[in-house]
């Protein structure tokens, strides 16, 4: 079939909005229509080359949709089904997966840095020549075939623009403190970078009962965004950003600290702001090859922990169903996320809007 889909070709050349050729669904597949996809900056890290993949490539790996087909073999998900898609699939079989650790499963992770399916092939193409699947899902396009493991059901009742959140933001950032950190009730702590992860994080903070939620970012509106889903102390980045919180925790540092930029001078700050027998979050994504200077006599000598959380150490079949519910009791105020909504056509604009810090978080909608 024909799809309109976002390409992308090399770092620093824009998004091409093209018309590809979209192979059925195989054995164990399944064929979704696209609803809603989040501008993510993740995607934006091809753009930059801070995120390097095989090309031509369809970027997009926070979305919703519904399910139009299945492959031969697929037993859990049926046509009709509302989903959200899942860009870290899991077999259910090997080491990291029987021991809770679903996102680190070994089995996909070949595939997903080749932008294969499972077979080492593609399902797109465009003049008879393959085009690559980011992160297993490629849903800056109209319809996607995605691994059955990548459609997790959740209920009608919830806006697809809502799932498409909780497949990537929501689940990154609110599965870090939740699963990962198990932060305590009645602790400090501290968020920086308060984009739609970052956000995210705050929101399972104050889920958790933090007691002091206190939000950094560079930009002024975002900073006093962060109020709206709980910080309790927006600051705006400055050098004395360390000795700010320091003195909003009576001179110790915050219990935990969350990393949701990806920059390794802001992950050395957060080791600083960590007070002693801390725990720092590692949440951002930093840039292929770089590194991060974290001394090891201060981690060993005041008993910091430093760990990093990837898609919020989640088990999506469990969490996603979970965030949904929470939203839908009120719990979880995913609608503020929503800054803006685009199309297809208008990708580039969403990610001028996104680097300018204004915005919470962009979707495409799809018609």
């Amino acid at each position: 079939m024909k799809i309109k889909a976002a390409v992308f070709y090399e770092p620093g050349v824009p998004f091409q909005v093209e018309m590809l050729e979209l192979a059925a669904p195989q054995a164990g597949e399944v064929l979704v229509k696209v609803a809603a996809a989040g501008v993510c900056h993740s995607d934006w890290h091809l753009m930059t080359g801070a995120t390097r993949h095989v090309t031509p490539v369809v970027p997009g790996h926070e979305g919703a949709g519904v399910v139009v087909q299945v492959g031969e073999g697929v037993s859990r998900i049926r046509v009709g089904d509302h989903v959200a898609l899942n860009w870290a699939p899991s077999c259910g079989r090997c080491f990291y997966c029987l021991n809770d650790r679903p996102s680190l499963c070994a089995a996909y992770i070949g595939p997903l840095w080749a932008g294969t399916m499972m077979d080492g092939t593609t399902r797109l193409s465009h003049n008879g020549q393959p085009v690559y699947h980011f992160s297993a899902l490629a849903c800056f396009a109209e319809y996607v075939v995605v691994p059955e493991p990548c459609c997790i059901p959740l209920p009608q009742e919830v806006p697809l623009p809502i799932a498409a959140l909780i497949g990537c933001a929501v689940t990154t950032g609110v599965g870090a403190v939740l699963n990962t950190a198990r932060v305590k009730p009645g602790s400090t702590v501290a968020v920086y970078g308060a984009g739609g992860v970052g956000l995210s994080i705050i929101m399972g903070a104050k889920l958790a009962g933090a007691s002091q939620i206190i939000a950094i970012d560079t930009n002024k509106t975002k900073a006093d965004l962060a109020r709206q889903f709980g910080a309790t102390h927006p600051l705006l980045a400055s050098r004395d950003t360390t000795a700010a919180i320091r003195q909003l925790t009576e001179g110790r540092g915050a219990d935990y600290v969350f990393e949701a930029i990806g920059l390794p001078q802001v992950q050395e700050q957060c080791l600083e702001a960590a007070r002693p027998g801390g725990m720092v979050v590692l949440v951002g994504v930093s840039p292929m090859g770089s590194g991060t200077n974290l001394p090891g006599a201060i981690i060993t000598r005041q008993e910091k922990t430093v760990t990093g959380s990837y898609y919020g150490s989640a088990n999506t079949a469990r969490d996603f169903p979970l965030y949904a519910n929470l939203y839908r009791a009120g719990q979880l105020p995913l609608d503020g996320l929503v800054s803006r909504t685009y199309s297809l056509e208008q990708i580039n604009e969403a990610y001028a809007d996104m680097l300018t810090g204004h915005i919470a978080r962009g979707v495409i909608l799809f018609p």
